[in-house]
């Protein structure tokens, strides 16, 4: 057996992340500002990022009930039923709305950016733009690029919102929390930068993450109809695993 078969995994590992490393350095090196360029980002954000709207409310909504009946279940045997909305607040803004949006968007929109990039390559449009003289990663990778790391701070925004709201309904709606003592305790216990802040950087992190494995993946399938289906299954793991190992490595140079 020879070539990168006979090489151990970890070795094939750390080559396919110094050549994702590369991509992403050159697409980002030619990155040009323009009148194509900006309505191109602004259609591609409203592919991959409005047209996920749907599922990133609906998430956050039934999310946002959830941790409440839970949180609430279980302070309550304490006699702490009150402080439900400080657990929703901590948890929702540092962890579980960059994290499950970022993974989210991985699902609905990485994989159609990557299925839409591996067509390209299957049906040589990208090589069609080589002999036309036009840059495919001026015209193909940068505007999604761009877009992705656009729509992902902005939808774990509306995530967390739908998932307080989500917080309110169950909260003060079914279980009778005094509104200013369920938003009173919230406003006391989280701080803007401490707890919401780190939450949207690591949402600006994570939105790099996700769409760069989305296009980088995209742009090395095989030009194969496998190898169209096996690049949306690699960004979807690899953008899981990753927003999960940097969000421990945040979480603990944070702290």
């Amino acid at each position: 057996m020879s070539g990168e078969a006979s090489q151990p995994w970890v070795i094939g590992a750390v080559r396919r992340l110094g050549n994702a490393g590369m991509f992403l350095l050159q697409a980002l090196s030619g990155m040009k500002c323009s009148f194509f360029h900006a309505g191109e980002t602004m259609r591609q954000i409203y592919y991959i990022g409005v047209r996920s709207l749907i599922i990133i409310m609906m998430s956050g909504f039934f999310v946002g009930l959830v941790m409440t009946l839970q949180t609430y279940d279980t302070l309550n045997r304490f006699g702490a039923g009150d402080s439900v909305s400080t657990v929703l607040g901590l948890s929702l803004f540092k962890e579980l709305g960059p994290v499950l949006t970022s993974i989210l968007f991985a699902g609905r929109a990485g994989t159609a950016v990557a299925a839409e990039i591996g067509l390209m390559r299957a049906t040589e449009q990208i090589d069609a733009l080589d002999l036309m003289g036009i840059d495919p990663l001026e015209r193909i990778v940068q505007p999604r690029l761009l877009a992705g790391m656009i729509a992902v701070p902005v939808l774990t925004l509306i995530f967390n919102f739908m998932a307080l709201l989500g917080g309110v309904v169950f909260g003060i709606g079914i279980m009778a929390i005094d509104p200013i003592t369920f938003w009173g305790n919230m406003q006391n216990s989280i701080g803007l930068w401490e707890d919401f802040g780190t939450g949207m950087l690591k949402a600006v992190a994570f939105g790099v993450i996700a769409s760069w494995l989305a296009v980088y993946f995209g742009w090395t399938a095989k030009p194969t109809s496998e190898g169209v289906a096996s690049a949306t299954t690699s960004t979807v793991i690899a953008t899981a695993i990753s927003v999960l190992l940097l969000d421990f490595v945040l979480s603990a140079l944070m702290l």
